[in-house]
């Protein structure tokens, strides 16, 4: 996993502290969907499937 960079981090902060509670949860979210997308791509197809083997798992209880 790549080291996050300490700079964009507080800017990243000082960004966020004139938002209101909904403006920072919208900027979060339309953030957390393009990454998930992103992560989804840069994986190979069994890379996933292990993933969702672990999740399905987790969901029902059973040790993999």
């Amino acid at each position: 996993m790549a080291k996050k960079n300490a700079a964009a981090v507080s800017l990243g902060k000082l960004r966020m502290k004139g938002l209101s509670q909904e403006e920072r949860s919208e900027l979060a979210r339309s953030g957390g969907l393009k990454g998930g997308k992103k992560r989804a791509a840069s994986l190979t197809k069994s890379q996933r499937s292990e993933i969702a083997k672990k999740a399905a798992a987790a969901r029902w209880g059973k040790k993999v």
